[in-house]
């Protein structure tokens, strides 16, 4: 279970990948070249969760869009 920082950090993260995927791209490189252990496992579950979280995000914004 994630504690509320790593929630809190999580939240931001997925804020900075909308607003500006460059420096989110940017941001996970270093962090994956710094810890690759972190990265190793459970990647294609986290791209999995965050495809979805996207397509959750893509679906809300268009239906803010058409109110």
């Amino acid at each position: 279970m994630m504690s509320n920082l790593d929630e809190s950090i999580g939240k931001i993260l997925l804020e900075l990948q909308k607003d500006d995927p460059d420096t989110f791209k940017k941001l996970m490189k270093r962090a994956q070249e710094e810890n690759p252990e972190l990265f190793e496992e459970d990647i294609n579950n986290e791209n999995k969760e965050i495809e979805e979280y996207n397509y959750k995000v893509d679906e809300y914004n268009k239906k803010i869009d058409e109110e």
